[in-house]
């Protein structure tokens, strides 16, 4: 039995478009970037980048099947969000997709449970960063509401391809601070709001590694001395001058190297928490380290998008991405 729309249903979608927009266009500009020539352009003139059209990935992929179930049924429904998973793979493989969704999302649509499938091809489950890459729709469809219900309903998603606590606690974490964004977009510069972006999260994020990260990311955000290379000034305005190195940050808190939640999600909502007020910052900073550069960008811009609203997404590169049909 199918459970009715919430009344509100229209306006979260709405909001989960928001996210899709700012998520797809950071995954797509973020792919250009492993060529070196773009990377080393788009640091030195954010406006000097590769001739679109830029096609999205496997990132922009996975989180349309997020928000065409949210669209659906108002919730995560796991099935149908596996078969969603299953059927856009099959329509477009190429996209991008590692080794293991592969495997997985070749059995989902040969009809094997996506559990089982989800526990057996990844031994101990997954901890790979793409339950928290598509999980923005997800945050903002669900932002108005308790962050409990945030953090059950991205469980929820990540579920049906990450059974390791670790993959489950990035999307949660993810999510979390993609609601409390949209909630404070009032006030993106405030102390308060990033205050309450890593409270959020951390409250909600399950004990492990991904959580030991997001508490060195607030370390890194609120507890550095002014002679640090980041730190906060004035009326709580972040500052990080352009051109700092971000080589501290990455060894403390990873770059998406390792593809997993644990050396992701960390950064990705450090960067967020710097940068909401500016799409365009938050992208070139998170570009500038490097490591899983896609993915980085659309957790980054999935979550600054709810804060700046699409006006804020710079309309060269909305333009420059390849067109989303959803």
């Amino acid at each position: 039995m199918n459970t009715p729309l919430p009344a509100d249903h229209t306006d979260r979608m709405h909001r989960a478009r928001l996210a899709l927009t700012g998520l797809s266009v950071g995954d797509a500009l973020g792919q250009t970037c492993f060529r070196d020539h773009n990377y080393e352009a788009i640091l030195e003139d954010p406006r000097a980048t590769a001739r679109g059209p830029w096609p999205f990935t496997d990132d922009t992929e996975m989180a349309i099947s997020v928000y065409d179930v949210l669209n659906e049924h108002g919730r995560i429904d796991q099935d149908r969000l596996a078969q969603r998973f299953a059927a856009r793979y099959k329509a477009q493989p190429w996209r991008g997709y590692g080794g293991g969704a592969h495997r997985l999302l070749e059995q989902v649509g040969n009809g094997y449970p996506w559990r089982a499938v989800a526990e057996g091809v990844f031994p101990g489950g997954s901890f790979g960063n793409g339950s928290a890459m598509r999980i923005a729709p997800l945050a903002a469809y669900f932002a108005d509401g308790d962050y409990s219900v945030v953090a059950k309903q991205a469980r929820l998603s990540a579920e049906v391809t990450h059974a390791h606590p670790e993959g489950i606690a990035g999307a949660i974490a993810t999510a979390v601070a993609g609601a409390c964004v949209w909630r404070n977009r009032a006030r993106p510069t405030e102390e308060a709001t990033r205050r309450e972006l890593f409270d959020a999260a951390l409250a909600h994020t399950p004990t492990g590694l991904v959580r030991d990260g997001i508490e060195r990311a607030r370390t890194f955000t609120f507890d550095l001395s002014t002679e640090s290379e980041v730190r906060l000034v004035g009326r709580g305005a972040a500052v990080v001058p352009f051109d700092l190195s971000i080589e501290p940050v990455v060894r403390a808190l990873g770059n998406g190297s390792h593809i997993s939640c644990q050396d992701t999600v960390p950064f990705c909502l450090w960067v967020a928490a710097m940068h909401l007020h500016n799409y365009q910052t938050a992208l070139v900073q998170t570009i500038r380290a490097r490591g899983d550069i896609d993915t980085n960008c659309a957790i980054v811009g999935g979550i600054v998008a709810l804060a700046v609203g699409e006006k804020g997404i710079p309309n060269d590169w909305l333009a420059q991405r390849e067109e989303l049909v959803v």
